[in-house]
């Protein structure tokens, strides 16, 4: 031929490629039927896979909204948990430390005003899982308790003087935040507060607010862990449809897009892609049960050969130079609720600080059928308090057994501490002789982690000096 050139190696391809899918056939370079089919049938399985793994903080607000909202109407009803939170209460990595308080906002009906109490601590987080806005001693009232209002998008008058402007990019909220104990260890006067001080309402109805619900949570059977079959992407549709698309990046809203979640479109799946759905759901969960507990970024670990790791990697906002550390992401939306940048910062003597164990000392699952022993050398670095509690590796939540609680705490009364004022913690089906008030009890046939909660961390904790044990097998 006259008008040829030479074309550089690796564009063209071969008639033929064996690859992880099978045999690729081409007719130079024009894919055949079934090759065409198995190229779309793995396309649509990996968006769907990397759908459900970027969908877990939608998925779970939306659990959470169904679970709240079950005990009262939105924007009218707030669940406590007056004396701490149970394990007949399925949360993720819930603890039982402090009292908490949550509710659900929604701001289809326009403004809506939150006044908090004071002497909380918490957060607010949109309906895709970020975090709007902080409230109480870490937020804009300082603990002072104050006005707050919510913006719905789209909102564009101007907020009226005395609130603390909060403008949302989704519609959806949910709110959590913690109370305290008074100096004798009882929860009651800031639980009186809270229900004297708090109020919700329509900014329209600010002259005349509505009365607010209080539920005690306490004891109570509740469940807003997000579900891992097809219903998953029932619930990531919910989202896509109630909120507005701007209110989330077009390369997110396109993968779910791909496998047919569109906005303003119904959900309704042919049978070939239902059943593909049913199945990234089931890789989807295996793959961030296997990002949380067997997490492979070295950054990830707090120590060098050590199981314990930080609650976020990559701030609260998973970022490594600009670029989303997809797995500090996956791992953190899968086991625990609610983010806030507070999460992160360097308090010293203040706020809280959080690390996760997920194996022992040899790297092996936790096993309740087995004992083990986790040593917190002397001078635990807290200014106020220190806890261990335990969780379920099915649900992320307080692992189920016969005791009220699992876990210790340095605020317990019968803890005995070394006489060097270190700490031993055992674990296991049955407490070790004389070791009771220092025993957390697990289940045979059931794995579990642990998080070491530090509460007013000290230097020595962000500065490595004091570092705790790993949880040592007792043979």
């Amino acid at each position: 031929m006259k008008n040829t050139t030479p074309i550089p190696a690796g564009i063209a391809s071969p008639d033929r490629v064996e690859t992880r899918l099978g045999t690729l056939s081409f007719f130079d370079g024009f894919p055949d039927d079934a090759t065409v089919q198995k190229l779309y049938n793995n396309l649509d399985f990996q968006r769907a896979v990397q759908s459900y793994l970027l969908g877990l903080p939608a998925v779970s607000q939306v659990a959470a909204r169904k679970a709240i909202i079950g005990w009262g109407p939105a924007n009218a009803t707030l669940l406590i948990w007056e004396n701490m939170i149970t394990p007949r209460s399925i949360i993720l990595t819930g603890n039982n430390n402090t009292p908490y308080s949550t509710m659900w906002i929604d701001l289809k009906e326009g403004p809506l005003v939150l006044e908090i109490p004071p002497r909380v601590l918490g957060a607010v987080n949109d309906m895709w899982g970020r975090w709007v806005v902080d409230v109480g001693f870490i937020g804009p009232d300082k603990g002072e308790g104050g006005k707050y209002l919510f913006a719905p998008p789209g909102y564009e008058e101007q907020v009226p003087e005395g609130y603390i402007a909060v403008r949302p990019k989704t519609f959806g909220m949910y709110i959590f935040w913690r109370s305290f104990l008074d100096e004798k260890g009882d929860p009651k006067p800031h639980i009186d507060l809270i229900k004297q001080k708090t109020q919700v309402y329509p900014l329209s109805n600010a002259g005349n607010p509505p009365e607010l619900t209080f539920v005690n949570m306490t004891d109570k059977p509740f469940c807003q862990v997000a579900p891992a079959d097809y219903t998953f992407w029932e619930y990531l549709n919910e989202v896509v449809q109630s909120e507005s698309s701007d209110s989330l990046d077009p390369v997110t809203l396109g993968f779910y897009r791909s496998i047919g979640i569109k906005k303003g479109m119904p959900f309704a799946p042919d049978e070939r892609m239902k059943a593909m759905l049913k199945e990234a759901a089931t890789v989807g969960d295996a793959t961030a049960r296997a990002i949380t507990y067997r997490m492979r970024e070295k950054e990830a670990y707090l120590y060098e050969n050590s199981a314990w790791r930080p609650f976020l990697v990559g701030g609260y906002e998973f970022l490594d130079n600009g670029a989303l550390n997809l797995d500090a992401y996956v791992q953190n939306y899968f086991h625990v609720t609610g983010i806030s940048p507070a999460e992160e910062q360097k308090m010293v003597g203040q706020g809280s600080q959080y690390a996760d164990a997920f194996v022992d000392a040899e790297g092996r699952p936790l096993d309740g059928a087995k004992n083990y022993k986790l040593h917190l050398p002397p001078n635990i670095p807290v200014n106020n308090f220190w806890s261990v509690i335990i969780h379920d590796t099915q649900t992320r939540s307080q692992l189920q057994t016969d005791q009220h609680w699992p876990g210790l705490s340095s605020q317990d009364a019968g803890f005995r501490l070394n006489e060097d004022g270190s700490a031993d913690v055992y674990f296991g089906p049955e407490a070790p002789a004389g070791k009771e008030s220092n025993w957390i009890q697990t289940i045979p046939g059931k794995g579990w982690f642990a998080m070491l909660r530090l509460y007013g961390p000290l230097e020595p904790w962000f500065d490595k000096t004091w570092r705790p044990g790993e949880i040592e097998p007792v043979r």
